[in-house]
């Protein structure tokens, strides 16, 4: 057992048109690209896979040779972590769930939790539908661009979080920093793009027929609270469970052998440490730690995020 120690991971990054420079300048993500969208913190996802900084081992191909990090009775990672700066507003889109993207997709579906690291003044996020419609009307409102008519619009400020369900039609708004903890899934079907053209000119494409199929039509009551600087569970599902933390004094956090943890920093700096190590923490980081019965101890400023799976 003396291999299975917490690892540090580097992200996949990825440039979109939407993206800014916040993850580069502020989260330490270094790289050649103009603007980093995302960042794949903890992905064994082929479209963006992390890496393990001690080998510089893809992390699933770290995880075949030590199963025992992912828990009892697991043999996969089934979640994907990562930051998304949103300089311009992302697409209006849907994600199918688990039974139609593995039918059809052959991947998993995908339900969602966003944390609001940061959002400047008037910054929101598209969260469902405001009043029901029947999927012939929904493919009009689509094909006819009044498809914003039909949603909630809801301010975000710092601190704020939400479960956005597969099915449940939504988008990030334009200056929102976001920590986004998934299924493990690529899976988008968009909606509606204000007209957004790619480098080459082209508009980007919508996927209307599959998000008439799979988007919940009926109105949502939003579900937006904030953790007011407390330690929070945020979300305990049927698929995974989120924690916030202040950092300041010192704070433990019990490992479960039923799964892995990870822990991901948005804010500050200090020392993690887990059995015989203590290493440092900056913003931006991410790090895994084998499913047990141990402790997580974290002494800093700022503040993290601590996911397990079910």
């Amino acid at each position: 057992m003396k291999e299975y120690r917490m690892i540090r991971l580097m992200p996949a990054l990825k440039e979109f048109l939407w993206g800014g420079s916040r993850l580069k300048e502020e989260f330490g993500k270094n790289c050649d690209l103009d603007a980093v969208a995302e960042s794949w913190e903890l992905s064994v996802h082929p479209s963006g896979p992390s890496t393990v900084v001690e080998t510089g081992q893809l992390l699933a191909d770290y995880l075949a040779e030590r199963l025992g990090y992912l828990g009892e009775d697991r043999n996969c990672l089934d979640i994907l972590i990562k930051f998304i700066d949103a300089r311009d507003n992302l697409s209006l889109q849907v994600h199918p769930d688990e039974a139609y993207a593995q039918q059809h997709e052959h991947q998993h579906g995908k339900t969602e939790m966003w944390y609001i690291i940061d959002a400047a003044e008037g910054a929101g996020i598209i969260y469902g539908m405001k009043d029901e419609m029947s999927r012939e009307e929904f493919r009009s409102a689509i094909e006819n661009n009044t498809i914003l008519e039909h949603v909630n619009f809801v301010p975000v400020r710092k601190g704020d979080y939400c479960l956005i369900r597969a099915g449940t039609l939504h988008a990030i708004g334009k200056g929102c920093l976001i920590a986004e903890i998934q299924q493990s899934s690529d899976v988008t079907y968009r909606v509606y793009d204000y007209d957004r053209r790619d480098k080459y000119g082209n508009p980007r494409q919508l996927h209307i027929d599959r998000a008439v199929e799979v988007t919940d039509l009926k109105p949502v009551i939003t579900s937006v609270d904030n953790v007011e600087g407390q330690r929070t569970l945020m979300t305990d599902n049927e698929l995974f469970t989120v924690s916030y933390a202040p950092l300041g004094e010192r704070i433990s956090i019990e490992t479960t052998p039923l799964s892995f943890t990870a822990v991901i920093f948005t804010d500050g700096q200090g020392t993690i440490s887990y059995r015989d190590q203590q290493l440092t923490y900056r913003k931006g980081d991410s790090w895994l730690v084998p499913a047990g019965n141990d402790l997580i101890e974290i002494e800093g400023s700022g503040e993290c995020l601590y996911v397990t799976v079910k």
